[in-house]
């Protein structure tokens, strides 16, 4: 009776079904970009597939192993510049197979991520069009004698703002506790407001990071922003108290920082933003390498000055359309902020707050936070496009001679009083010195720094 007992248990562990419960494509996403298609496939488990391309008519095939749909297949096709259409199939037992038609030539990437924020394991297909691939590398090929053509007289160039929708594709950001409405949708509708006001502006131009719903790592939004040759950046957010405090309310500007966050609140935003990429889907490989550019990254005291007046600038205009949250710009480690221009990361309001929640829910409200953004934008623009060394073109602002310069402490001086002395930003003053929230010691030395402002 035991050698029975132990040959049938021995048959239970080689039985394939017994080594394995199938795997459950509990769901799938497909998120158009301008630039390519990604199809994401929701799982139950770590899962073995295949990937290979057909021609004739341009097609790509995903095979999987000991796995089974759950429910229906949603409707998917004929959306985006890419995929026409997904079907699916079993071309034997346990073996799922989808096949992609194409609508143009592609260069696929697969890979798999484990469980992070919302989602499980999930298996990711990224479909690149090949044409655009190739006029990107020969755009970067001769980038430098495209720049040196004959082109509009550089004192006249626009003034761009790269407006970075946060979030989008498989990162929804916060989610509102009463009427479940997506960080990802508010920041899009706020930031395609904030582009119409801009357009309509004399000698500036908006453009879109993110016009759509679907996922840019967090370095590829600075490299859009600076491949548009973009003056400032700005990223739209809104913000989210954890656990049932639900009473926080209003807006904040955060800048980036060398040293740390200036409080445990900033720390913690800084922390969940750069969770984005985990959560929106980048390869370990990638997150890795963007890793060690960022860290790599960070010698842009100048430019951080120049974010911090261009926050204070933002906190003036939002103060006027509604409550501030915090009366002063913030830093921490933002990655998306990590730029060679100005930048700044807007929390428009708390989504976790009810009724701040239904107001970013409206469109005329979304109206006015974009053109309070714009109003703050409007205040930075004339010392920005000196700090660059250009006409301001009919603004009167004219550029600072010299570098920084040097301002003994006098008795009975504050840091308040010096900043409208030389007209700089408080906030620059004291990131530039390294300065806390207390009266400079009477005797010190303070560098002033060159970039000016409204104090």
């Amino acid at each position: 009776m035991k050698t029975a007992r132990r040959v049938f248990f021995l048959l239970l562990v080689l039985t394939p079904a017994a080594q394995a419960a199938p795997v459950t494509v509990q769901n799938l996403r497909v998120y158009s970009a301008p630039d390519n298609t990604r199809i994401v496939f929701d799982l139950s488990g770590p899962l073995e597939h295949r990937l290979f391309q057909l021609q004739d008519p341009q097609r790509i095939v995903i095979d999987m192993d000991n796995a089974r749909l759950e429910g229906a297949l949603p409707e998917t096709g004929g959306s985006g510049p890419v995929l026409a259409a997904l079907r699916m199939g079993a071309p034997e037992a346990g073996r799922l197979r989808f096949v992609l038609d194409l609508k143009v030539a592609t260069r696929p990437r697969t890979f798999v991520l484990k469980p992070a924020g919302p989602y499980g394991h999930r298996l990711v297909i990224d479909l690149f069009d090949v044409q655009v691939l190739e006029q990107e590398q020969q755009s970067a090929g001769v980038a430098e004698p495209r720049a040196a053509r004959p082109a509009e007289p550089e004192a006249r160039r626009e003034f761009v703002v790269a407006i970075d929708a946060g979030h989008g594709g498989d990162d929804p950001g916060a989610i509102g506790r009463r009427h479940r409405t997506r960080e990802k949708d508010v920041t899009l509708a706020i930031a395609r407001e904030l582009a119409k006001l801009i357009a309509q502006e004399p000698g500036m131009r908006p453009v879109l990071i993110r016009d759509g719903d679907y996922f840019i790592k967090l370095e590829k939004r600075q490299e859009l922003a600076k491949k548009r040759r973009a003056d400032v950046f700005v990223s739209i957010h809104a913000d989210s108290m954890p656990g049932r405090r639900l009473s926080a309310r209003g807006s904040s500007v955060y800048a980036v920082s060398e040293r740390g966050a200036t409080n445990a609140l900033a720390k913690g935003l800084a922390d969940e933003e750069n969770a984005a990429d985990w959560i929106g889907g980048v390869t370990p490989e990638e997150m890795d390498s963007d890793v060690k550019k960022i860290l790599g990254d960070l010698t842009l005291t100048a430019t951080i000055a120049d974010s911090l007046a261009l926050g204070a600038d933002m906190l003036t205009a939002l103060r006027a359309i509604g409550p501030l949250h915090s009366a002063t710009v913030a830093q921490a480690g933002f990655a998306v902020l990590k730029s060679p221009v100005p930048s700044v990361l807007v929390e428009t309001a708390f989504i976790s707050n009810p009724n701040e929640e239904r107001k970013l829910r409206d469109r005329a409200h979304q109206r006015r936070i974009a053109q309070g953004i714009l109003d703050g934008l409007k205040r930075a623009m004339p010392r920005l496009i000196a700090r660059r060394g250009e006409p301001a073109g009919g603004i009167a602002r004219a550029a600072p001679a010299g570098g920084d310069r040097e301002h003994v402490v006098q008795r009975g001086e504050t840091l308040s009083s010096i900043a409208r002395q030389y007209n700089v930003h408080i906030e620059a003053l004291r990131f530039f010195n390294r300065l806390g929230d207390g009266a400079p010691a009477t005797g010190a030395r303070l560098r002033i720094p060159s970039s000016g402002g409204d104090g």
